[in-house]
């Protein structure tokens, strides 16, 4: 039966990916869906239904997204050290699914309630669906880069259906002879509640086939006990729930708060390093390279979600290839789109190139991904140059910038999460996959900093004057993209040394 297969098993599969990667493939896709259709709304209805000036809601947004991944390394902690991958997934699941039920129900009254159910819930879900992918390999498998790079494109499919979706649905871009205008809300917030219960039954029909992967590391005490130590974590997850409403409705506290989860996150890992070897301490050493470095890339991608809405909603024109199209569904959906195209592609490429010896190393695969960063912000520059004399510009040239981008998420990200897995110590994998994440609430407490400097510096302009204000922000992030993508390939044989037998 598959419920009992070995981790041997499952690891010695024939072909280029296991079947369980398929199923979190799936289950990831559907979450991913509820989470940036939700993510995708935020800054737009802020600024129009709760009032929020393009600085504040910069602010808050950037403060949202902070706390949304910082929790990543609270629930890869608890994982690892209580309820194991399974069991903090699925209550990740249901604490997502009730925040979605509660935005749809009244967003303009329960907004932070239902952002707070959702900051915890997928602090449970993400690092652990992504920790339990790399448990379908062996460490020496040169297949997991290519199987991460395939699960990153679930993770996309999901992210431009709903990034589109939801978005055009609220507008009344979507569905509007539908849905009445006082409901639009509702019903996109609704959508994100209804794809998360897809998420959760797939997995849970699916998690036999996973062996011993992911079951609670508190197998070996008696139940009871085991029991009382699952109860407290649900438990004390709800406790902290107005704590977090207060956290996320006042942005003042942001700061406090990413002053101490980082350096407490790294403390702990300190901690911890006392129990590894030296050899398993300098992998440590070069993963924390990999998660410095990946702060500063999600602090320039993450203007997705806050100052490149602003620029879609006001500086850009509806038509993309000819289609028209909402310019912020593109915003939120274009890298999804092209990830989706081109994950297995590279994926692919990365395998070829390992199978003739010419695959670059993980660091250079990083800097490369600065360079494609660069070129696209670039790109976002330039379209000032296309602008007509109200300020409105190019969605063509604007998804062209996407377009460049897309390839440096695909030399990061997945191979990011890959080279967690393959650098931590089987005892801390989902707290170094938390930490991972935890570099993306840093990328987006940044984010929401650069967009609020972007935002007050173009107050009071006029349309055209806002475009030439957001595209010369764009340059200076380009150069700075260019100046860490040069910095990791010269330094790429020291952070090697560290890595040892990883690639």
């Amino acid at each position: 039966m598959e419920q009992n297969l070995s981790i041997e098993e499952i690891q010695n599969f024939k072909g280029k990916y296991p079947k369980q990667l398929w199923y979190l493939f799936f289950s990831e896709m559907w979450e991913r869906f509820s989470f940036y259709g939700m993510r995708g709304m935020l800054y737009i209805f802020m600024v129009h239904h709760l009032m929020m000036s393009d600085v504040v809601a910069n602010l808050q947004y950037g403060a949202t997204q902070a706390f949304v991944y910082a929790f990543t390394f609270v629930g890869g902690l608890f994982a690892d050290k209580i309820l194991g991958y399974r069991k903090s997934l699925f209550w990740g699941g249901i604490l997502m699914i009730v925040g979605s039920c509660i935005l749809a129900f009244d967003p303009k009254q329960f907004f932070f309630l239902g952002v707070s159910f959702t900051i915890i819930g997928t602090g449970f879900f993400k690092p652990n669906i992504s920790t339990m992918v790399g448990k379908l390999y062996k460490d020496d498998d040169n297949r997991r880069d290519a199987g991460f790079s395939l699960f990153y494109a679930g993770v996309n499919l999901g992210a431009l259906i709903g990034g589109y979706i939801c978005i055009a649905v609220a507008k009344g871009a979507m569905l509007s002879s539908i849905i009445p205008e006082s409901l639009r809300w509702n019903v996109a917030f609704g959508f994100a509640a209804v794809v998360m219960v897809i998420s959760l039954l797939t997995f849970v029909r699916t998690q036999k086939s996973m062996g011993e992967i992911g079951i609670s590391p508190l197998l070996n005490l008696e139940v009871k006990k085991r029991k009382t130590y699952e109860y407290i974590t649900y438990i004390g997850s709800l406790a902290i729930i107005p704590i977090i409403i207060l956290l996320v409705s006042n942005s003042e506290y942001t700061n406090l708060f990413m002053y101490i989860i980082g350096p407490c996150s790294l403390l702990y890992l300190f901690y911890e390093m006392r129990n590894f070897s030296l050899n398993e301490n300098k992998k440590l050493l070069a993963a924390l390279v990999f998660i410095l470095f990946s702060v500063v890339f999600w602090a320039f991608f993450e203007q997705s979600g806050g100052s490149l809405s602003a620029f879609a909603a006001n500086n850009l024109n509806n038509t993309v290839a000819g289609l028209r199209l909402d310019p912020n569904g593109v915003n939120n959906s274009a890298n999804s789109f092209f990830v989706i195209t081109f994950a297995a592609l590279v994926g692919l490429v990365w395998f070829w190139m390992s199978k003739r010896k010419i695959e670059p190393n993980t660091v250079v695969k990083f800097g490369l991904g600065f360079l494609f960063l660069a070129g696209g912000f670039y790109v976002f520059y330039y379209t000032k140059f296309f602008a007509d004399a109200n300020g409105v510009t190019s969605l063509d040239l604007f998804t062209f910038g996407w377009f460049i981008i897309t390839f440096g998420e695909l030399c990061l990200s997945p191979i990011g999460m890959s080279a967690m897995t393959k650098l931590s110590p089987q005892k801390t994998q989902a707290v170094m996959m938390g930490m991972w994440f935890l570099a993306s609430a840093y990328g987006q407490y940044f984010a929401g900093l650069l967009g609020a400097n972007i935002a007050s510096a173009s107050e009071n302009a006029t349309n055209f004057e806002k475009l030439t204000v957001y595209a010369d922000g764009y340059k200076q992030l380009a150069i700075y993209a260019l100046i860490a993508g040069l910095i990791l390939i010269v330094i790429s044989p020291l952070v090697k040394k560290l890595m040892q037998e990883v690639k």
